[in-house]
């Protein structure tokens, strides 16, 4: 490993460009967007282009607790690590959602922001254009890649292209929450709210969050998200801890239920659809197979998802045998494992 002396500066290659690291006394500096945006002060920043240069031990002695967390030097291509996130469970009629803090479920990308890069649920990388993430924070944020309501395929499309399109430019990082800051969910909110206007970043922004005032306005607020064209409301306990796993400390609330599924036929289209697809064969974890054969577009009728494609249906309840009833096709998922039926 390297030093640099007092006054000495050097640069670098990072993966989006050149950067210069520099020191001036007790003060290392590196010109990247990860050093810049941190909220700690100039002389307990690191990055990982510091820590490549000087040594991780050198950097651990040097910045002591202020350095990133671990998840940031997570290598682009790391795909056997899920980063430690919260998931919710569905909401009960019984639970008064009284107090709690309420927005909507946005029908986007779940992406975990580990101060350099984008990690989905599964562990996979996001290559999101330089530009995008050239002035996000270096702190940690739990947000969705979101493009708009009813646009989740279009933002998979999006996201799955790589980092050389354009069209990036219609995707918006919304943060909901800072999982490595302290204290319950309104201290989190603030820290999240100040380090995202301290970048300006143009392309993130908060999610807003409103009490609830009960079961009447929780009713109100969906109906009103659901006839926008929304998919449906989240609710977080007030003062709550950022879990990793599902916790009922993070609810959502829908008026249909939705899940996953794995491809494993297609049926031939009929009528109009002949010579495309007409539905999907699917089958969930329990080994139900079923059929979706609405919610296509011409498109996907025509490029259906493969065979072993994971995706997401809707439907409005299960049989006595455990079939989705009326299930319409949602979109691929790119960011959800799932497990296969014991035979």
């Amino acid at each position: 490993m390297a030093t640099l002396a007092d006054g000495d500066s050097v640069d670098v290659k990072g993966s989006s460009g050149t950067y210069t690291l520099k020191r001036q006394g007790n003060v290392y500096s590196c010109s990247c967007p990860a050093w810049r945006n941190q909220g700690a002060a100039i002389d307990r920043r690191t990055c990982k282009h510091l820590r490549a240069y000087l040594g991780d031990d050198v950097e651990a002695r040097r910045v002591g607790t202020s350095a990133p967390a671990a998840s940031a030097q997570k290598p682009k291509d790391a795909g056997d690590k899920a980063p430690p996130i919260l998931l919710a469970h569905k909401w009960e009629v019984d639970r008064d959602p009284t107090g709690w803090w309420m927005s909507e479920k946005l029908d986007g990308i779940r992406a975990y922001w580990d101060g350099e890069t984008f990690v989905s649920r599964l562990g996979n990388s996001f290559q999101a254009p330089d530009w995008f993430v050239a002035d996000l924070p270096a702190d940690t944020l739990d947000g969705e890649l979101w493009v708009g309501r009813k646009q989740f395929q279009r933002t998979t499309s999006i996201v799955r292209s790589g980092a050389g399109g354009q069209e990036w430019r219609q995707v918006t990082y919304v943060v909901f929450d800072a999982p490595n800051a302290r204290g319950g969910f309104e201290d989190r909110l603030a820290h999240a709210q100040k380090v995202l206007a301290r970048a300006r970043a143009p392309h993130a922004r908060w999610h807003e969050h409103v009490r609830c005032d009960g079961v009447d306005h929780l009713r109100r607020e969906l109906a009103k998200v659901e006839a926008l064209g929304g998919e449906g409301l989240m609710l977080r306990r007030p003062g709550s801890g950022y879990e990793v796993g599902r916790s009922s400390s993070l609810l959502k609330v829908k008026t249909f239920h939705d899940a996953e599924g794995r491809v494993i036929g297609h049926a031939p289209g009929t009528g109009k659809h002949k010579g495309r697809l007409g539905a999907l064969i699917c089958e969930l974890p329990s080994g139900v197979r079923f059929n979706v054969g609405t919610g296509f577009s011409d498109a996907e009728r025509e490029h259906p998802p493969a065979i072993g494609a994971v995706i997401t249906f809707r439907y409005q309840e299960l049989s006595d045998d455990g079939v989705p009833r009326f299930p319409s096709y949602v979109g691929e998922r790119i960011d959800v494992a799932l497990p296969r039926p014991k035979r």
